[in-house]
């Protein structure tokens, strides 16, 4: 996603310079206007504000706060936006560590998936100081539609995995209802428009339904490749879990979700969209 990103803010007329594990990305981001940087912390020089979009929780603290972290080689002052998914307890001590070398550092995790970050249509769930979210907002607005102030840092975390805990649970109900109903005889299109002006409508069934042949131009009409993987999925899930056990709340059906999701990245299909957890209800 951080290519696309880094194109939307080219476009907007800001200077970038970048670094990726994958040279070949950087290579192609060269080509198009990006400077180069040899490193995270070589990215973090000289600059008025550090974008990063990392894996999980420990990469984001190693790439901080390792000894070649790039809050070692940030000048204070400096505006950090962290659009990674990570747990909020890991944003809100990574923040900490920021302010505490002078910078200031938002969380600000995005929903819209790859086509949102094309497209510049992403939503930024923001965590951290009122003024910190203002001086991020000309560079969000850059890269997405929706910018919203969750509160302070952790809570822009804690609004993206509660927003995709519902959207796990949502996309196996759709795909459970979806395929009893063609069991049952039902043809799918019909039993899909059904759904979508009653009472069990919800985006799982209208925008990206999981059942082949329903939509067009979703993941279920090209074998579920490309949009947001299923190991991805699980990933989020898990750290929604772990932050409900923190929290002490029950979460008896997110739970479930993340056993079937692992069970769905078992059998092989991790890579695939997250709608393919369809797949564990179409088998013969």
């Amino acid at each position: 996603m951080g290519a696309p990103m880094c194109r939307n803010l080219l476009r907007h007329g800001h200077s970038l310079k970048v670094y990726d594990i994958a040279p070949a990305l950087v290579r192609t981001l060269a080509a198009e206007g990006c400077e180069p940087a040899d490193g995270a912390a070589q990215c973090a020089r000289d600059v008025d504000c550090l974008v990063t979009m990392l894996p999980s929780s420990p990469n984001v603290r190693a790439v901080y706060l390792g000894e070649e972290g790039v809050l070692r080689r940030i000048a204070p002052g400096t505006l950090v936006i962290d659009c990674s998914t990570i747990d909020p307890i890991a944003a809100r001590e990574v923040a900490m560590d920021a302010r505490a070398r002078g910078c200031r550092m938002i969380d600000a995790p995005v929903s819209g998936g790859v086509a949102g970050a094309e497209a510049a249509t992403l939503t930024f769930m923001v965590g951290g100081e009122a003024q910190d979210y203002e001086a991020a907002k000309p560079v969000l607005q850059g890269m997405g539609r929706n910018i919203v102030h969750c509160g302070a840092s952790g809570n822009g975390q804690a609004a993206k995995i509660c927003n995709n805990l519902m959207l796990a649970i949502e996309m196996i109900a759709t795909a459970e209802g979806m395929a009893l109903a063609a069991k049952l005889g039902m043809d799918p299109k019909v039993f899909a428009a059904i759904v979508n002006t009653s009472s069990g409508r919800c985006w799982s069934s209208d925008t990206y339904n999981p059942y082949p042949g329903v939509l067009e131009g979703v993941p279920a009409s090209r074998d579920y490749a490309g949009g947001f993987g299923s190991d991805l999925m699980l990933k989020d899930l898990a750290l929604a879990t772990d932050a409900a056990k923190a929290a002490r709340q029950p979460v008896l059906l997110g739970a479930l979700a993340q056993q079937v999701y692992q069970k769905h990245s078992v059998d092989g299909h991790g890579a695939k969209d997250f709608s393919s957890v369809i797949l564990q209800y179409l088998k013969p």
